[in-house]
C-alpha cells in the first residue's frame, strides 16, 4: 500500500474542500452526501455525538449555521493506497479564544470519497 499518491491525495483534498464549502454554506444535502450512508458512521462533536447516517442527518437538520469567518490552518491530507485517507485540520473563528481541531477518516467507494468517522473538538488557545 503506497502512501500519499499525488492523484489520490488531490482527489481527497477536493472532496474535503467540497465538504468544507458545504459546512460553511450550511448545505445539509451536500454535508450528508459527504458522509457514508451507513449506520456504522460515527461523528463525535464538541458537545454531541452521532452514530449512524440517520442520526447524523437529524442532528445536522437541527443545527444553526456556523459562525462567520471560519478559518482553517495546519490542514493535512494523507492517503494510504487508493481508497483510504485521513484529513486533519485546525480551525478558528474571529473573536473566539478557542482553537478547533477536526479529524476525518475517509474511504473511496464506487469512485467517490466519503467520511466514515469524524471528530471535532475545541481547546483553549495556548
Amino acid at each position: 500500500m503506497t502512501p500519499d499518491l499525488p492523484l489520490v491525495v488531490a482527489g481527497l483534498q477536493d472532496a474535503f474542500e467540497r465538504y468544507e464549502r458545504a459546512l460553511i454554506a450550511h448545505d445539509l444535502e451536500a454535508m450528508a452526501a459527504a458522509f457514508i450512508d451507513d449506520e456504522r458512521v460515527v461523528r463525535f462533536g464538541i458537545a454531541d455525538r452521532q452514530h449512524g447516517a440517520g442520526e447524523l442527518a437529524r442532528w445536522r437538520a437541527a443545527q444553526l449555521p456556523l459562525p462567520p469567518g471560519r478559518t482553517l490552518f495546519e490542514t493535512a491530507v494523507h492517503t494510504w493506497g487508493e481508497s483510504f485517507g485521513v484529513v486533519t485540520t485546525c480551525f478558528c473563528y474571529p473573536g473566539r479564544a478557542l482553537l478547533g481541531r477536526q479529524s476525518q477518516t475517509w474511504t473511496r467507494i464506487d469512485g467517490s470519497w466519503r467520511i466514515v468517522s469524524a471528530h471535532v473538538s475545541e481547546i483553549s488557545e495556548p
